[in-house]
């Protein structure tokens, strides 16, 4: 009875993370050496940690996209968000003399500023979420075009570099910075009334304002939120290839940031955000994502497989199929007890 009691309080935890060791099981079962972790020159390696590593990226997007998310909206200009903070982030190293951190302030900025636009158009001009942010979606790459002066621009810079490929107590750089943002969202949804606020905007607007929540400001900040990580996200895939390309920096990275927040569980109709659970959606996704690559399938797979699993999450959310699996399991139920012998 506790077992079974205990199995339905963490099912939500415990599928993503089956589903997660399964697939690394399946991927180590066709891919030899698979699981092996090398140290060499103080560094580890090996292809779990280059998921890890690979990862980085869509951890901090989908960490933004949860929280919008729970606030009952969606964030599809992500993508447009990392390509122009990655153009930022090259242009200035190369045409100025900026020290390395006023230039990751100055594309950090660059992605609150793209926040700051979404969360107006949907707090102050009740556009939706799907459309407003699918302007700055098509309009973003034009921008980092624009930034760029249509060129692949490369750079060189140490700190960059570091941030990109170095590594700090045998762990990637990068990999340090996603656990810090991880670790500093989580207190803050957590541990203060923030999180709890945000996730009542999302549930129900008009009954927050009647409890005196500011609903506006807090999905302003929700969208100003997400905008910053991808920002991070662009900085970083920059520095990682030296270089900003605006045509392909982030390309397709909502959709991975909206699959990982989907397969934690949050619904798109908002009200809850589950942050480790997102992450855990993240490698599964990464997970896929390299054993499709190793398996010797084409690349293009990736995106059918990704949206085949988001059609299939979506479904099995959905009402009425929830109706129609609970109305099919009473009527087992009810044949079980009928043709059961006193």
């Amino acid at each position: 009875m506790k077992k079974n009691k205990f199995l339905h309080k963490h099912q939500k935890t415990l599928a993503p993370l089956v589903s997660l060791v399964l697939i690394i099981l399946v991927t180590a079962s066709i891919t030899p050496g698979f699981l092996s972790i090398q140290m060499v020159d103080g560094h580890l390696f090996g292809s779990l940690l280059d998921i890890l590593h690979r990862a980085t990226p869509t951890a901090l997007v989908a960490l933004g996209m949860a929280v919008v998310i729970g606030t009952r909206g969606i964030d599809l200009s992500v993508g447009a968000v990392i390509a122009i903070s990655g153009a930022v982030t090259a242009v200035l190293t190369v045409n100025t003399d900026f020290p390395v951190w006023l230039v990751i302030l100055c594309a950090l900025g660059t992605g609150v500023l793209c926040g700051v636009w979404n969360g107006v158009l949907v707090s102050v001009f009740n556009i939706q979420p799907i459309v407003a942010t699918l302007i700055l979606m098509v309009a973003g790459r034009g921008i980092a075009q624009m930034i760029t002066e249509g060129q692949i621009v490369t750079f060189h810079s140490d700190v960059l570099d570091a941030i990109g490929n170095g590594y700090f107590l045998a762990f990637p750089i990068r990999v340090w910075i996603a656990i810090g943002m991880i670790v500093l969202t989580l207190v803050v949804m957590r541990k203060t009334a923030l999180g709890l606020f945000i996730e009542a905007v999302g549930a129900n607007v008009r009954a927050s304002r009647l409890v005196g929540i500011e609903a506006r400001l807090l999905v302003l900040s929700a969208y100003v939120f997400s905008g910053f990580c991808a920002a991070m996200s662009g900085i970083i895939l920059a520095a990682d290839i030296r270089g900003a390309d605006a045509n392909n920096a982030g390309l397709w990275l909502e959709l991975d940031a909206i699959l990982a927040v989907v397969l934690a569980g949050a619904s798109l109709a908002g009200g809850r955000i589950y942050l480790l659970l997102t992450i855990i959606g993240v490698l599964i996704i990464q997970t896929l994502t390299t054993a499709i690559l190793t398996s010797g399938l084409p690349a293009q797979y990736n995106l059918v497989v990704k949206a085949t699993i988001i059609l299939a999450v979506l479904l099995i959310q959905s009402p009425k199929t929830r109706q129609w699996l609970s109305g099919f399991f009473q009527k087992k139920q009810i044949s079980v007890k009928g043709n059961t012998k006193p």
